[in-house]
C-alpha cells in the first residue's frame, strides 16, 4: 500500500507542476473516452477514463463536465473517473422535464449501471453539488464518499436565510420571458455570475468563458440552466424528507472558497451527516477549479485517498446527542434567557436532530453531563466552554466557526462574555441534562 501511495504522491507532484495559472479548456486524455448513455428518460454525454474505484465528477451551472479535466487527469491513476454532462446541459439530450435533483440522482445511477460500478465517490460542485447530495441521499449505498464543494443545499441547514443574499437574485430568475431576454446575450449573463462570485474574475479566463458560453447559447441549454433553478422548491421537499429519515453516514469533504462560502460549506452539511471534514481554500471565490486548481484538487485527491476521511473533530451518529424546543427539557440548560430552537428532530425522542441556542450576554451554564454525545458549533460571538465539575477549570474561547464535542456523561460547562452568541447542536436522541450540582442557577 505504502508504493502505491508515493506513486500517487509522485504523480499528482507533476500533475499539479504542469497546471496553467488559470482556468484553461484543456481536453481530456488519450485514456479517456465519450459515451452517450441512455439513463432515466434521457441521453447523458459522459467522459470515462482510468482504472480502479469509481469516482463521479458532477459540474454546476455555467459549466460543463469540461471544468474536470485537470482532477480527472490526477485521479486516472488510480480511479475509474466518470464525468457526466447534468440533464439537458453541455452535450447531454436536449429535455425540458427532469430537473428535480433527485430525479437527476437517478440519471447517476442509470450511467453507473450502465457501466457495471456498484459504488462510486461522488463529487459535486455548485448544482452538481445539490445532485451529488440528492445521490447520497437516496443511494448511500452507492456512495463510499461525497465531496460538497461551494454551493448550498436547499432545504438543509440555513437554506432561507441563504436565500435572502442579493447575490443569489438568478434563484427566481427563469420561464420563457426570461430565456428570450438572455437568448444571444448568453456570454453578458454568464459573466455576471464568472465576476461576481470570483475572488479574482481574471482566472476565469476568455478562452473558458468563450468555450462555455458558446455551449449555453446551443439550443436548450440555457433552458435547462433554468431548469435546474426552478425545480429547488421540489428539492427542498425532497431533502427535508430524506434528512428527517436519517443522517448520511459516509465520509464528507466540504471545500468552501474564502471568498465565497468558506467554512459555512461544512455548517450546511453537518445538518445532514456526521463525519464532515471542512476545508476553506485561499484565495479562492466559488469557482475552485477554475481560480485555485492545484489547491482544490490536492484536497480531493488527499481525501479520497482515505488520508484524511474522518474528521477527528466530529463525532458518529451513534455518538451525537439532541435537546429540545423552546423550555428546559430533555437535553436543554433551564437557563433562564436562553433561547433553544429546534431545526430538526426531536430531541426528547429517538432519532436525529439539531437545535440552535440563542445565548444572551453575561450567561452562566454550570457544569451538568448529558446521557448522549453531542457535536457542538459556534455560528457567531463568543463562548467559552470547558470540561470539569466546576466553571474554574480551564476553558477554550470559540469564535464562529469553533466546534467542540460533549461526550456522554463528561462534566461540561460554557459561559459567554460581553457578546450574545448563537451555538447549534447536532445529535441522535433521547437526550437529557443532569446537573453537577443541585443549585445550578
Amino acid at each position: 500500500m505504502r508504493w502505491k501511495a508515493l506513486r500517487l504522491l509522485a504523480f499528482l507532484v507533476t500533475a499539479l507542476m504542469a497546471f496553467p495559472a488559470t482556468a484553461d479548456i484543456r481536453p481530456y486524455p488519450d485514456n479517456f473516452s465519450i459515451r452517450e448513455i441512455q439513463t432515466n428518460g434521457t441521453k447523458l454525454h459522459v467522459r470515462v477514463g482510468g482504472t480502479g474505484s469509481a469516482v463521479v465528477l458532477l459540474h454546476g451551472f455555467a459549466d460543463t463536465g469540461d471544468m474536470w479535466e485537470p482532477l480527472a487527469e490526477v485521479l486516472a491513476s488510480d480511479h475509474t473517473v466518470i464525468i457526466p454532462d447534468l440533464r439537458g446541459m453541455g452535450l447531454s439530450a436536449v429535455t425540458d422535464r427532469g430537473f428535480e435533483k433527485r430525479n437527476q440522482a437517478k440519471d447517476i445511477a442509470g450511467v453507473l449501471d450502465t457501466l457495471d460500478v456498484k459504488r462510486a465517490d461522488i463529487v459535486g460542485h455548485d448544482i452538481g453539488n445539490m445532485v451529488a447530495f440528492a445521490f447520497a441521499e437516496r443511494y448511500p449505498e452507492r456512495t463510499t464518499r461525497l465531496v460538497m464543494m461551494d454551493a448550498p443545499v436547499p432545504g438543509v441547514g440555513p437554506w432561507d436565510d441563504i436565500l435572502k443574499s442579493p447575490l443569489l437574485w438568478h434563484f427566481r430568475f427563469g420561464g420563457p420571458d426570461m430565456e428570450r431576454l438572455v437568448a444571444g446575450r448568453e456570454r453578458i449573463y454568464l459573466d455576471r455570475f464568472w465576476n461576481d462570485f470570483a475572488a479574482h474574475p481574471a482566472k476565469f479566463d476568455e478562452k473558458s468563458r468563450t468555450h462555455y458560453a458558446d455551449l449555453y447559447a446551443k439550443p436548450g441549454r440555457m433552458h435547462a440552466g433554468f431548469a435546474q433553478f426552478a425545480a429547488f422548491d421540489q428539492d427542498v421537499i425532497d431533502n427535508k424528507k430524506a434528512v428527517s429519515g436519517g443522517r448520511l453516514q459516509m465520509p464528507v469533504l466540504a471545500i468552501g472558497g474564502d471568498h465565497s462560502l468558506g467554512s459555512t460549506m461544512a455548517y450546511i452539511m453537518r445538518f445532514a451527516a456526521d463525519n464532515v471534514r471542512e476545508v476553506v481554500i485561499k484565495d479562492s471565490g466559488h469557482w475552485l477549479m477554475e481560480e485555485q486548481p492545484k489547491a482544490t484538487v490536492a484536497t480531493i485527491v488527499n481525501f479520497l485517498s482515505g488520508a484524511s476521511a474522518v474528521n477527528p473533530r466530529t463525532l458518529s451518529a451513534a455518538e451525537m446527542g439532541a435537546l429540545t424546543k423552546n423550555k428546559a427539557g430533555a437535553g436543554t440548560s433551564g437557563v433562564a434567557g436562553i433561547q433553544t430552537i429546534v431545526l430538526s428532530g426531536d430531541p426528547a425522542k429517538a432519532g436525529p436532530y439539531a437545535i440552535q441556542l440563542k445565548v444572551p450576554a453575561h450567561t452562566n451554564i454550570a457544569a451538568h453531563t448529558h446521557r448522549d454525545n453531542r457535536f457542538a458549533m459556534v455560528v457567531s460571538g463568543g463562548w467559552h466552554f470547558g470540561y470539569g465539575e466546576t466553571a474554574n477549570a480551564a476553558t477554550t474561547a470559540l469564535g464562529p466557526g469553533g466546534f467542540y464535542t460533549e461526550p456522554a456523561g463528561m462534566a461540561h460547562f460554557a459561559f459567554t462574555g460581553d457578546q450574545p452568541t448563537v451555538v447549534y447542536i447536532t445529535g441522535q436522541g433521547p437526550s437529557d441534562t443532569t446537573y453537577v450540582s443541585t443549585a445550578h442557577q
